[in-house]
């Protein structure tokens, strides 16, 4: 048995009373004459692994910044876990409710830049959110910490500040620090562009674990192509605000229907 099938079998969290884990219904976006989301409808089951590829400024990110509530819908209805993170009529004021709130806490995001605290401990920036939000005891969510540092590989670096970690090390404190909130939703948003080259295997080494023995929810946005395909059950190509098509790794890296899929394709593998 693996010494941390604890850890993992605690992640086994998929919405258990929702048949959808996430659901964009009609949802746009803009900023000016640039329509981010242009009626978006779009669906992630519990546990499903979907990883969203597409050009810069298709609108990708912005998905996720919506569900993070980064972001605010100019319309449309987004739910999570079958509770209501925005509903939204045209021209509508917004006010963050205890329900947006509520819902919120169900989804972890991990973001292209590491966004720790530079001058706590990386044990620090892991139970800060358990202890201030959840109201978690700070002797548990230091014993759960612990365990996450050692799923990522982390654990003899917990007492040091993040200025001394490499990137991919601070990235992998980072999805510890994400997972400490036992989220129903993780989002990943280029979790390894930021990390020099070398660096890349072992933080997708941790997210690659995370997809194949757990069953929480995840959705991702990454130029990888090679690892969405591995760790994926469903790709999604998205340009110009819009789902362009989806299906299975195998469908769209090998036989995509879509003329822009296959443009977009043929741009990436040439780098």
């Amino acid at each position: 048995m693996s010494p941390h099938t604890d850890i993992l079998r605690s992640l086994n969290n998929p919405h258990e009373d929702a048949d959808v884990a996430i659901s964009f219904d009609n949802v746009s976006k803009s900023w000016g004459t640039n329509h981010v989301l242009q009626g978006l409808d779009f669906e992630v089951a519990p546990g499903e692994k979907v990883t969203i590829i597409g050009p810069s400024g298709s609108g990708k990110t912005t998905i996720l910044r919506v569900l993070m509530t980064l972001e605010t819908p100019d319309v449309g209805m987004v739910t999570v876990g079958g509770d209501v993170l925005w509903n939204l009529q045209r021209g509508q004021k917004v006010a963050e409710t205890r329900q947006t709130v509520e819902t919120r806490k169900k989804i972890g995001m991990v973001f292209q830049q590491f966004n720790l605290f530079p001058h706590m401990t990386v044990l620090e920036n892991v139970i800060e959110a358990p202890i201030h939000v959840k109201r978690m005891s700070k002797a548990d969510a230091t014993e759960r910490a612990v365990e996450l540092l050692e799923l990522v590989g982390l654990k003899d670096h917990m007492r040091h500040i993040p200025p001394q970690l490499s990137g991919g090390q601070q990235q992998r404190a980072a999805i510890a620090r994400a997972l400490a909130m036992q989220p129903e939703v993780m989002l990943l948003d280029e979790p390894t562009s930021a990390l020099d080259p070398e660096l890349v295997g072992e933080v997708q080494n941790v997210i690659r674990r995370l997809a194949k023995t757990t069953n929480m929810t995840m959705l991702m946005v990454t130029h990888e192509m090679r690892f969405a395909r591995e760790i994926s059950d469903r790709v999604v190509m998205f340009d110009k605000g819009q789902v362009v098509e989806q299906g299975t790794p195998q469908q769209i890296f090998e036989t995509p229907q879509s003329e822009r899929t296959r443009r977009f394709l043929e741009a990436v593998t040439q780098h």
